[in-house]
């Protein structure tokens, strides 16, 4: 199974139009992809509640405990690697994410 990890920051709009499509459309067993979890910067952020009703693993990596970017993006990967399946990546999408990410997270 193919994880994708959200990346939110508020309400979660983006990340609930692609969940429910993913629903919808059945990709577990169409496309072998789950949305596995939803991150947030933000532990206020609304769509993590959505998330959490769906079923979803929801995690919050506060930005502002962090000293540097880089240090917050290297936190925010081992949360993301967390994850991640032995058969395939991880698929990461930014739905409303408010923050730069660093050229090396990016990378």
């Amino acid at each position: 199974m193919k994880n994708i990890v959200i990346l939110i920051s508020g309400g979660g709009s983006n990340m609930a139009a692609i969940v429910k499509t993913a629903q919808r459309e059945k990709w577990a067993s169409s496309l072998g992809a789950q949305v596995a979890a939803v991150i947030s910067n933000k532990a206020s952020a609304g769509g993590l509640e959505f998330a959490r009703e769906q079923g979803i693993a929801t995690e919050v990596v506060d930005h502002k405990a962090y000293g540097s970017r880089e240090d917050f993006d290297a936190a925010l990967a081992a949360v993301i690697d967390r994850h991640d399946t032995p058969e395939a990546p991880v698929l990461v999408v930014l739905a409303g994410f408010m923050r730069i990410l660093t050229p090396g997270f990016v990378g």
